[in-house]
Parts: C-alpha cells; sequence; structure tokens
C-alpha cells in the first residue's frame, strides 16, 4: 500500500486515463493508426462488449462483424472461458518452470489432435505468424531443403519468415532480403509441378480459403497438390490461422475437400478465446522426431511463453464450448444463411459484383457498374485508390447502423465478413436490413455516402 491507496488500481487508471486513449497512441503507439481511425470515423469508445455486441457510453450497441480479424471465434467474455481464466489464476499453479512437464499442454494438444487424426504432435507458440515460422522451420529441417512455395495474395504472418511468404507486395517492401520462397497463382498445378521438379521445395504453405479477398482454393487443388508435393518428397502445410476452429462451417476449412491431410498445421485466433495469445503447429510425428532427433536438440525450437497455463486453459475451455454449443454446425447453418441472403441481392445492385466464401467467412466484392451515372462516380474512385468504394460502404454501416465491417484487404473493392461464430438469424436479419439500406444509398447517386467517397479521394490523393 502506498498512502492508503493500492499499489495498482487497474479501475482507478482506466477512471482517470481513458479518455486518453488516442492522444496515447498517437504520442507512443503507431501515429498512423488514430490517423486512420480519426479520417474513416472510426474513432469510437467503446465501453464493454460481451458474446458478439459492443456498447459505448450511451448504451447504444453495436454488432461485430469482425470478430478481432477472426479471434473472438466465440464472441467476446464467453462466460466458460472467462471462468476457466479465473480457475488457472486461482489455482497458483507451478508455470514455466521449463524443467518439468504440467498436464496442461498435454491435454490441449490431445483434444486438438483428436480434430486430425492423421497429425500426431504439436507445438505451442503464441501468435498466428509464429505458428507459420514453426512450420516453415520444421519443414526445412525435416526435408533438408531451403525453399517454400506460398500463393499470389496469401497472408502467413508479418514477422521475418512468414513475411518471406506473404504473397502482398505492399507488405514486403523495404524489408528485403527476406528468406529465397517462391510465389505460385492459386490453384496452378502447373506452376507447382514446375516448382518441384527443381528439387529444392520443402513444402507449399497454403490457406484453403485466403482470408485476402477471401478465395478459396479451387475444387480439387489441395488434394492434387498433395500429390504431387509428395511425389517430389515435400510437404503441406496448411495455414488455417483464421479458417480453423469452424470458421468455415467444418473443423478445419481442409475438411472440405475428401483425402487432404496436411503434414504441417497452422492454428491460432479463436483458440484464444480472446483472452490470451496462442499459436499451435500440428504435425507428423517423424517431422518432430527429426526435428527434435536427440537430447542435444531439446531446445532447438522453444517459445519462451510457450504452453504457458492461462494460453492453455483458455484453448481447452474454447474446445469444450465448441464441443457443448456445437459452434461448427452453427457456422455453417448461419452463414449459409447469411450468403444466400446476401447473394439474392447481387442481381438487384449493379454495383454488387459477388459473394461467396463458406461457413461464416464471406466476402462481399464489388465492380463496376452498368449506368452512366454510378460509372463514372467509380471512375473517379478507382483512379483515386481502388478499394475506396468498398470503404465508403463500411463507413455507413458502422455510423448509420452501429455495425462493424472491414475491407478484406488493402487495394480490394471486398468486404469480409467474419462475425463471432455464435451469431444466428437475428444478427443475420440486422445486417442484410442494414446492408440493403447501405446499397440503396450507393445506386440513388447522391447523399452523404459519396459525399464521404469524395473525402477519402481527397485523403488518398494527399498520401501520395
Amino acid at each position: 500500500m502506498n498512502d492508503g491507496r493500492p499499489v495498482f488500481d487497474l479501475a482507478r487508471l482506466l477512471s482517470e486515463r481513458g479518455g486518453e486513449r488516442y492522444e496515447l497512441h498517437t504520442r507512443y503507439l503507431n501515429h498512423q493508426l488514430p490517423r486512420m481511425l480519426h479520417t474513416l470515423g472510426f474513432d469510437k469508445v467503446y465501453e464493454r462488449a460481451e458474446g458478439a455486441y459492443f456498447w459505448d457510453a450511451e448504451g447504444n450497441d453495436y454488432l461485430d462483424m469482425l470478430a478481432g480479424f477472426g479471434v473472438m471465434g466465440l464472441g467476446r467474455h464467453h462466460p466458460v472461458v472467462r471462468g476457466a481464466m479465473h480457475d488457472v489464476l486461482d489455482a497458483s499453479l507451478a508455470d514455466l518452470t521449463r524443467f518439468d512437464c504440467q498436464p496442461l499442454p498435454g491435454l490441449l494438444a490431445e483434444r486438438l489432435l483428436a480434430h486430425s487424426p492423421h497429425l500426431d504432435r504439436v507445438f505451442f507458440g503464441n501468435s498466428g505468424t509464429e505458428a507459420v515460422e514453426t512450420a516453415l522451420k520444421f519443414a526445412r529441417y525435416a526435408t533438408g531443403r531451403p525453399r517454400i512455395l506460398y500463393c499470389h495474395h496469401a497472408f502467413h504472418g508479418l514477422t521475418t519468415g512468414s513475411l518471406s511468404v506473404n504473397g502482398e507486395k505492399s507488405f514486403r517492401e523495404g524489408f528485403s532480403p527476406l528468406l529465397p520462397d517462391t510465389a505460385i497463382a492459386l490453384g496452378d498445378l502447373d506452376a507447382l509441378r514446375s516448382e518441384l521438379k527443381r528439387g529444392d521445395v520443402a513444402g507449399l504453405v497454403v490457406e484453403p480459403i485466403q482470408g485476402k479477398g477471401v478465395n478459396a482454393a479451387p475444387p480439387g487443388f489441395l488434394r492434387e497438390a498433395q500429390e504431387l508435393l509428395h511425389r517430389h518428397k515435400a510437404l503441406l502445410i496448411a495455414d488455417e490461422v483464421q479458417t480453423g476452429l469452424g470458421r468455415t462451417g467444418d473443423f478445419y476449412a481442409y475438411q472440405h475437400e475428401e483425402g487432404v491431410e496436411p503434414d504441417l498445421l497452422c492454428v491460432a485466433k479463436a483458440l484464444s478465446g480472446g483472452y490470451v495469445p496462442v499459436g499451435a503447429t500440428l504435425g507428423k510425428d517423424w517431422i518432430f522426431r527429426r526435428v527434435y532427433s536427440s537430447m542435444d536438440r531439446v531446445l532447438v525450437h522453444s517459445a519462451s511463453f510457450g504452453s504457458n497455463a492461462q494460453a492453455m486453459a483458455a484453448g481447452l475451455a474454447v474446445l469444450a464450448v465448441m464441443d457443448n454449443e456445437q459452434t461448427v454446425a452453427n457456422a455453417r447453418r448461419t452463414g449459409d444463411l447469411l450468403r444466400e441472403r446476401l447473394a439474392a441481392l447481387v442481381g438487384r445492385y449493379e454495383l454488387l459484383h459477388e459473394v461467396r466464401g463458406r461457413g461464416l467467412m464471406i466476402g462481399i466484392e464489388f465492380g463496376r457498374p452498368s449506368s452512366l451515372k454510378l460509372r463514372s462516380r467509380w471512375a473517379m474512385l478507382q483512379a483515386a485508390r481502388k478499394g475506396l468504394f468498398a470503404q465508403m460502404v463500411v463507413a455507413p454501416l458502422l455510423h448509420k447502423h452501429r455495425i462493424l465491417t472491414q475491407v478484406s484487404g488493402d487495394h480490394l473493392e471486398v468486404i469480409k465478413l467474419i462475425p463471432p461464430l455464435i451469431i444466428g438469424e437475428r444478427e443475420v436479419e440486422r445486417f442484410v436490413t442494414a446492408f440493403t439500406a447501405v446499397m440503396d444509398d450507393a445506386h440513388s447517386g447522391g447523399g452523404l455516402m459519396w459525399d464521404f467517397g469524395r473525402t477519402l479521394v481527397k485523403q488518398a490523393v494527399a498520401d501520395r
């Protein structure tokens, strides 16, 4: 105690300084983030959150169709996961001694592997990019080969190794030299075959459905790619950091295609329950045995906070909730309903090009309209910066309808919906009603939406 006050009082600190949130971030963190939020009008102050909703200080609710980029698979503050956090802290476990084997990591590994019975072992790290880094290292060591193949427009993380297999140029610029990896088009078996003939490929890392743009691997590609890779003694690495744990209506997205059994599998995001960062790399026994080939190599790959009790408890609670509440089935059922409702609007609105995806991972793509008046406005936006129209849709969804969404990647006219997997018909109806109203406004050719578009154009031109 100090002058009668606790040494640390979180509630008091937030009460006294919480109002400075944007100023603090501008001064001490990434200064471009608050600038971007101010420009878009996204500089909201959310007071609390539960399930698929936020609330502001006035008590207004906001529907979350972003789920923290997929982290909040069960929504925010699920009572079972929250209870597990209290339980593990109250247990005062002898955690991270480094010289014992605690039960929780083994129990979580057992539960995860039950959903991928062809895989045998798990390495626990702290994030999705770390799960990918682990897979890249393990593939290189197990095969004795230096090169990883990846796909154009892929996103596998932003640390140096995962950045080397990032298919978006804007993320890679200025960070060379990177690892000697090679990109192919998603679904291009001829390109894969050509690269494999060089004899130096350790594996192919692929998202079954790419987060950027919500583009699915063509039917049959994963299975045929697996056969080609194995024929050339290379590995299939499935990045399910975003698509895994029920997002696409199956536990893993690769399971939509019969016969696909990745050699290495990366998961993270939803496994955390939204509380404690965690990543996991699942793999075949022979790969792990080759990496950890002797006691001298017992720590050849490790993570300081990997397998910590809080993360393991969160993961176990998440999997228990998913089983008990049939979360995967709900994601499939609700996703089908939402996608069907949105797809029915494509013929109604000339700016709406396509609705695609699987489960509760849905891409809404906009395209060049046919009418002269809208076409000229579309051209104005495209000349300034591709992707501005999608941002024009995102803004009124938040400001007028209190629904949080975001574009699916830079320079893309695609909105990605990745809501908590617990949403139901009420949330589908709210989103479709709001989206229809925004589309009506956009096709009227006037109003605040196009005024906001002109603001975005000015900002885009100023940033050049």
